[in-house]
């Protein structure tokens, strides 16, 4: 009897604005056996937000139900809100054969490693510099001076926590970048399928 491939987490985690959501589209529009996680969450849809597209839509009561029964692999509070990863959804995509891309913070990612010891491979984003961060931030003309600076302060201690991931990549050019990141999907899983783009799950 042949074993099944391992099935994996590749849980990436990065400061805002280096780079972490184009990298994870690249890697979803080349490996058709890795799906997306979908979060559940409590704060309300903005704008064009679709539930069970961006995120599933709680209320705070239904998940601190999910928290009491120890349905999350991993759960935070930000800023009010809920924010959290279904054992459930996990479990069924590796029943399926998939395995799973998760971007998430820091917290989540390290909650993730005691849930999935074996199968969570932690890769951390960062950017050039904290200097390099800023300027990105700015150029996208999206975010109050207060935002930036809040940024800014968080992208300093995500830098610091991972520093405990198992892989960091810097993101000094886009194309080198994902070069190694892919090259870290293909040594674990192997087989990659352009123009197959991974399913979104929840």
């Amino acid at each position: 009897m042949v074993d099944a491939p391992q099935k994996y987490l590749f849980v990436i985690s990065a400061p805002s604005g280096a780079g972490k959501t184009t990298l994870c589209k690249k890697l979803l529009q080349e490996f058709a056996s890795i799906q997306l996680s979908i979060s559940s969450t409590t704060r309300k849809p903005r704008g064009t937000e679709q539930e069970g597209v961006d995120y599933f839509f709680l209320s705070p009561e239904v998940f601190q139900e999910k928290i009491q029964e120890d349905r999350f692999a991993e759960w935070a509070l930000v800023h009010g809100n809920y924010y959290g990863t279904s054992k459930e959804m996990i479990e069924s995509a590796f029943a399926s054969g998939f395995s799973v891309l998760l971007d998430i913070d820091v917290q989540g990612a390290e909650q993730l490693r005691k849930s999935y010891p074996r199968e969570c491979i932690r890769i951390f984003i960062a950017p050039p510099s904290l200097a390099e961060l800023e300027v990105r931030l700015r150029k996208r003309g999206t975010d109050s001076e207060d935002v930036i600076q809040k940024r800014m302060q968080n992208a300093e201690r995500e830098m610091r926590a991972g520093l405990q991931f198992d892989f960091v990549i810097v993101n000094d050019n886009l194309d080198r970048a994902y070069a190694e990141l892919k090259g870290l999907v293909e040594s674990r899983i192997g087989t990659r399928s352009k123009g197959s783009p991974g399913r979104q799950i929840g």
